[in-house]
């Protein structure tokens, strides 16, 4: 049987990102992915790099803001192995807020917004009065993205198994030596789940990570260019892209694995974003869908190390995988090599659980 150094269960961002940074490193790498690789929450997500936003944990903001700092290099490096052009808009963030954010001790990244520079920096938005702030954040076509990266690690020589999902992973001897499916086992030096919300669905060990349900919707307008910001209200958020698609999300609903989708939920959406830009109610739907996230019970992601000798875990990475995408590519290649981390992965340990 053929074995590889590293089997990665799970071809998202997350997992993808990783494989290519293992075979970078000399390992040969195999990824098995239920599906077409990077189709379920990579696919589905909006692409904001939010790594500014108050509400996120504080053990993650370390590493978002590093991996939002690698994000550059690591799409230059993408670009240049697969051929391809990923949409990184770095424009900044318009965010409209409920709160002062000097209560959240983020003042540093946040700069207040008078009406008049709103109307100059978008004039496409309604200005309600709320308080308002410019961030630094960018965004990334995850769609680009996700199909690049498969190809930068398919150049590096990353092999592929699509089509059947991961069952569980064999453990011998006490440590796991290979990632079964309905069909065939793939023979590993070394086992990495990152199956983000289907991570617990796998054995022997059931991590504690669930789907949860976004809505999202994309248009296009007659305008060119109307919204060159992320823009994100509390109810609602907005993000363009290059091509003139604009992305209109989210929700989160605890719903199981249904990703069907509900066209009251859509339109609510549609109205929330309309009210922002009056123009997007007159734009033309081009898609609706819903993607599952992978949720945590603590909202933080689960890496490093598992109690089975050989099989690490990265997943439960939440609204958050593509942000983390690069810094978690980085540490867990450590992890797996047997390095020290460059970065403190205590508050992740998939233990705590």
């Amino acid at each position: 049987m053929k074995s590889w150094d590293v089997v990665i269960a799970g071809g998202g961002i997350v997992g993808v990102s990783l494989a290519r940074e293992l075979r970078r490193q000399g390992a040969s790498v195999l990824i098995v992915e239920r599906g077409q690789p990077g189709r379920e929450a990579s696919h589905a997500a909006a692409g904001m790099l939010a790594w500014c936003d108050p509400m996120l944990p504080v053990p993650l903001q370390r590493l978002a803001q590093a991996s939002a700092g690698m994000y550059p290099e690591f799409l230059q490096e993408i670009e240049d192995e697969s051929g391809a052009h990923v949409d990184l808009r770095t424009q900044g963030t318009i965010v409209y807020s409920g709160h002062d954010v000097a209560s959240y001790g983020s003042t540093g990244k946040w700069r207040a917004l008078e009406a008049d520079e709103i109307a100059r920096l978008e004039p496409c938005l309604e200005h309600s009065g709320e308080l308002a702030y410019w961030t630094p954040e960018g965004s990334v076509d995850p769609r680009a993205l996700i199909a690049a990266s498969l190809q930068a690690a398919k150049h590096r020589g990353v092999d592929v198994a699509s089509g059947s999902a991961v069952a569980s992973i064999e453990v011998e001897g006490g440590r796991a030596v290979a990632v079964k499916t309905a069909k065939t086992a793939y023979a590993a030096g070394a086992v990495v789940n990152c199956c983000g919300a289907w991570a617990g669905e796998v054995g022997p060990l059931r991590f504690p990570t669930r789907p949860v349900k976004g809505h999202m919707l994309s248009v296009v307008t007659s305008r060119r260019g109307l919204v060159m910001h992320v823009v994100r209200a509390p109810e609602v958020y907005v993000v363009p892209r290059a091509d003139g698609r604009i992305v209109i999300g989210s929700t989160l609903e605890e719903a199981g694995f249904d990703k069907r989708v509900d066209p009251g939920t859509i339109q609510r959406l549609h109205q929330a974003a309309t009210a922002l830009i009056p123009e997007l109610g007159e734009a033309r739907l081009l898609e609706t869908w819903a993607g599952l996230r992978p949720g945590t019970p603590d909202a933080l992601p689960l890496l490093g190390r598992t109690e089975v000798p050989n099989y690490f875990v990265a997943a439960g990475h939440y609204r958050d995988g593509i942000l983390l995408a690069p810094v978690t590519a980085l540490v867990m290649s450590q992890v797996v090599r047997g390095a020290m981390p460059d970065f403190d992965l205590g508050a992740f340990a998939p233990a705590r659980f």
